[in-house]
């Protein structure tokens, strides 16, 4: 774990080193600490990243991200196991690119994961991944239409979903939904979401009980009943809707929570966020 710890911290510097003297105003920094609770348990995420732009168009940004799961009595199936869990997750490079017009707003972003997590503990999968989704936008008054779409080799975090396991496997993503300012920092939103696997997944919990890895639950989902599971597309696939409330007092802390429910698996899910964002 310290090893990993080290690792993770000396990528984010060693990026950031060489771009110091270049422009500070260029360089931002922000974080946030989100959580997803439902019948699995809790899994919180602190996710601090340190970025820089190149121009009002282009920036890159690196961070590492760090898990707290508190599992719920149904995957702890040992009185000597601890529900609780925490460590680091995958370093993560992103590069993201992005034009404002009154017409569109759209941004590509390009993430890259180093496997600086425990596939143990289930965050990482021990292999590099990558995620690259696209995202439009555009505001009518108080009211702002949006939409993803993406692929990916693992099914992502996000905002509104901090989710019980790490896989393998291709997969593509999508999303639109619409939110209103119904005062200058407040706002409403909703979504629907799908993911669709292709081909060969690999899941690693990160709620199921280690120490029985190698037995089957009663789960309706592989990352219920196994620590470790190869399984088809269909184990990653989903699909469902969100809603939440939203207050950002000032254009740099953001505050969020809301109602996510998975059709596929089965889910009722409470998230919430607090985000914050310094420099450019």
């Amino acid at each position: 774990m310290l090893m990993r710890t080290i690792c993770a911290l000396t990528l984010i510097v060693g990026l950031a080193l060489p771009l110091h003297a270049q422009d500070l105003n260029r360089w931002s920094l922000s974080g946030s600490f989100t959580g997803s609770s439902n019948s699995d348990g809790l899994v919180t995420k602190v996710d601090p990243s340190l970025g820089y732009a190149f121009s009002n168009h282009f920036s890159t940004y690196v961070g590492v991200p760090f898990y707290f799961v508190n599992r719920s009595s149904n995957t702890v199936t040992t009185s000597t196991t601890s529900g609780t869990m925490n460590g680091i997750g995958n370093a993560f490079l992103g590069f993201r690119a992005g034009i404002n017009t009154d017409a569109l707003n759209y941004s590509s972003t390009l993430e890259f994961t180093a496997p600086t997590g425990d596939t143990t503990k289930g965050f990482s999968t021990g292999r590099v991944t990558a995620d690259w989704t696209n995202r439009f936008s555009h505001k009518v008054s108080s009211l702002t239409p949006f939409g993803s779409v993406g692929i990916a080799n693992t099914v992502s975090d996000t905002a509104f979903f901090v989710r019980p396991f790490t896989s393998l496997g291709k997969v593509g993503h999508f999303e639109g939904g619409a939110t209103y300012d119904f005062l200058r920092i407040a706002r409403v939103g909703a979504s629907a979401y799908a993911v669709r696997g292709s081909g060969q997944q690999k899941v690693f919990s990160k709620v199921k009980d280690s120490a029985t890895s190698g037995s089957s639950g009663s789960g309706k989902n592989v990352f219920e009943n196994q620590k470790e599971t190869i399984a088809q597309a269909d184990a990653v696939n989903d699909h469902g809707v969100s809603t939440w409330f939203g207050v950002s007092p000032t254009s740099e802390v953001d505050f969020h929570a809301g109602y996510s429910r998975s059709v596929n698996y089965d889910f009722n899910t409470i998230f919430f966020g607090v985000g914050f964002h310094v420099g450019r």
